[in-house]
């Protein structure tokens, strides 16, 4: 609904109250009144009001460039809040580890575009230690993490994740059901980079079992790469398997090493409009999507 300062610019513009009104779906009195109840607020007469048309008086013309500037302010705040609404170009940064940037975010991402297709999502990837880094420092708006050991204070849990032995189907474990910490500690161990602190060598040390350790490494991929090539076995986190097709065996672990995954972030209140609207999106949707994750791993 336009203000009286955009009916008042109109009227001036199009020079009669009659084609104002009809330009504006108004009756003629409905803006008559709007006029008059303007120059109350006033305390004087804007409008000249003549048999062959109309003008502004000296006090209307002190006072136009103001409407106008109210009316402008008014469009670009509708203007704003339409944006916003939408979401039309908004930049949401997210911290993510590879297992989400491959197997949660394409999907969660094609969904809410097709509500916010304007949105740029811009996605870095890194360990636990890193994204709560970024987490901390406002670099990213909100991030995945590791909610079983975080510094970070405000988060919601989304779903655990287990770790599982990844190996060539030639190995001395291939044969079995599941496979124990003490048998992986035998052969050399490609092990994942996950910051500060790894949960598969976490799991080791509880257990006081010292693992050979033949490479750390910061990409899961490569980790995959690295074991087609027979130069090891690893410790790896159950969602990067999901939907992936590779002749290697996994292998439950007995002692279930796991994370809880995790949405975390700084402050909910001062988070960007488009970031909060996302985040609760991929609350609402985690589920879903990874039950389509675990669908499309046992069609393959």
């Amino acid at each position: 609904m336009i203000s009286k300062y955009g009916i008042f610019c109109k009227v001036i513009d199009v020079g009669n109250f009659t084609k104002a009104a009809d330009m504006l779906g108004y009756s003629q009195s409905a803006v008559s009144q709007t006029i008059k109840a303007l120059e109350a607020e006033c305390g004087c007469v804007l409008i000249d009001r003549r048999k062959y048309g109309i003008r502004l008086t000296k006090d209307g013309e002190q006072y136009m460039p103001f409407f106008k500037d109210v009316f402008a302010s008014e469009n670009s705040l509708a203007q704003k809040q339409k944006e916003m609404k939408g979401l039309e170009g908004s930049v949401i940064t997210i911290g993510a580890y590879s297992s989400i940037t491959r197997n949660i975010m394409p999907r969660m991402m094609a969904i809410f575009k097709e509500d916010y297709p304007d949105v740029v999502i811009d996605i870095r990837q890194g360990e636990h230690t890193s994204i709560e880094s970024w987490i901390g420092d406002g670099s990213v708006d909100f991030g995945f993490i590791n909610s079983d050991d975080t510094g970070c204070n405000n988060f919601k849990a989304l779903y655990v994740d287990e770790m599982k032995a990844i190996m060539p189907s030639s190995h001395d474990l291939a044969g079995k059901g599941s496979v124990t910490l003490n048998d992986l500690a035998h052969y050399p161990l490609i092990v994942l980079d996950e910051g500060k602190k790894s949960i598969a060598l976490q799991a080791f040390e509880e257990k006081k079992i010292t693992p050979h350790i033949a490479y750390e490494v910061y990409d899961d991929y490569s980790i995959l790469a690295m074991i087609h090539q027979g130069l090891g076995i690893s410790i790896m986190y159950e969602m990067i398997f999901k939907g992936l097709k590779m002749d290697l065996q996994i292998k439950d672990i007995d002692e279930h090493p796991k994370r809880t995954v995790a949405l975390g972030w700084r402050n909910w209140d001062t988070m960007p409009l488009a970031s909060r609207r996302f985040a609760e999106f991929i609350f609402d949707h985690i589920d879903d999507v990874i039950e389509e994750q675990n669908l499309l791993n046992i069609a393959l």
